[in-house]
């Protein structure tokens, strides 16, 4: 998704003659410009390396869960799976590529990593943003529809759904891949860069229509309809609230709460995703129906790297919303993590026993040696006693 969103580091600036210019020049800027990009070159690559720390620690013990654990292969948690995978093909794709730029105003990548790269990250959104909608859906069906009971074939079915968004997201990105290309450019300095571009650089017609459908399809379109089955759940809770059958209200009760728990832990990864993805959205949108007026103030720089931040921080937050939110996962995952202390814990005994071992070892040998003195000595005395 990065790429479409040229960094403040190596962005253009187009001019009646085709000619461009890179904003900011660092060797025009006031000294406060020049503090800025040194605290951006600094600080923003170690953030990232956190985001890319936390985010491969969750989704990797998410996913190893779910796989390892006969007991967690729900229809949600396959595609909560699915999720993760995603949000790791993010984190090992777009995080790096964007990072790159904090200490390059070259594409570092190569004319297949400029179409292969914009692909995936665009691949990895749409994962994300199309199995949260087939989470809702899921959602609705067991709340609105509860007599649809999940059986082995609902889970098979289930991983085809997964596969087919996989597939959908993948076609939907060929064209990230078809149209975008290098450019080497010049700037004001007749210095010549490469940067990859998402779209021909042909009219300014070509970078209002990408933003408009990326934003369209990645982000308005399935929450609109994320809403209308959060519409339709809500209604069913509270007419359910008020129809639950006297005989069965204990079970019905239970039934219900394990659903709105569910239900809730949708919401939260779906308002997640809306904060976090909406400022990249606007800003890309910004910048496309501004293309030929890039803005180099400093505030227009902040909010870029904070809106990147944020679209970042989505691919980490949801395991750790599903640990706070279901009981089950907090509890497999700090089975995980004794697992992971439990051989230390086993090589510290085992230390000790052996210790312990060599020490009740040294106390029998002193003990004997101690009897056999004590003999010794009450002998010498013995035959003293008899002589005398």
């Amino acid at each position: 998704m990065e790429a479409e969103l040229l960094s403040e580091l190596t962005a253009l600036s187009f001019g009646g003659n085709g000619s461009v210019q890179l904003v900011p020049e660092t060797t025009l800027l006031p000294p406060a410009w020049g503090m800025a990009m040194f605290t951006v070159r600094c600080v923003i690559p170690s953030l990232y390396l956190l985001i890319i720390t936390v985010g491969l620690l969750g989704n990797v013990t998410l996913m190893k869960i779910f796989i390892s654990n006969s007991a967690m292969r729900s229809v949600p948690n396959i595609f909560i799976s699915s999720l993760a995978a995603g949000d790791l093909l993010l984190l090992v794709t777009c995080v790096p590529v964007d990072a790159s730029r904090y200490f390059s105003e070259e594409w570092l990548f190569g004319e297949v990593g400029c179409k292969l790269i914009p692909a995936i990250q665009l691949t990895s959104v749409g994962v994300s943003v199309f199995t949260l909608t087939a989470l809702s859906a899921d959602r609705y069906k067991a709340i609105v529809k509860p007599m649809d009971i999940q059986t082995s074939s609902a889970v098979l079915r289930t991983c085809a759904k997964a596969i087919a968004i996989w597939i959908i997201s993948i076609l939907l990105s060929v064209p990230e891949a078809v149209f975008s290309e290098l450019a080497h450019i010049n700037d004001t300095d007749n210095a010549t860069f490469t940067a990859c571009i998402p779209y021909p650089m042909t009219d300014d017609m070509h970078p209002k229509i990408h933003s408009v459908l990326i934003f369209l399809v990645y982000f308005l379109i399935p929450l609109a309809i994320i809403s209308i089955y959060y519409y339709h759940i809500a209604k069913s809770l509270i007419r359910s609230a008020h129809n639950i059958p006297g005989e069965n209200s204990e079970h019905s009760k239970r039934q219900m709460e394990t659903r709105k728990r569910l239900a809730k832990i949708v919401l939260v990864f779906v308002g997640f995703f809306a904060i976090c993805w909406f400022p990249n959205h606007v800003l890309y949108m910004y910048r496309s129906f501004n293309y030929n007026e890039i803005d180099s103030s400093i505030g227009h720089m902040v909010v870029t790297l904070v809106a990147r931040v944020l679209s970042f921080c989505n691919s980490c937050v949801n395991p750790f919303a599903l640990y706070l939110l279901s009981e089950s996962f907090r509890r497999h995952f700090n089975n995980q993590l004794r697992c992971r202390k439990k051989p230390q814990q086993e090589r510290s005994a085992s230390y000790l026993r052996n210790s312990s071992a060599i020490q009740t070892t040294s106390l029998k040998s002193n003990t004997r040696n101690t009897v056999t003195s004590v003999t010794q000595l009450n002998g010498h005395n013995l035959k003293q006693e008899m002589s005398s």
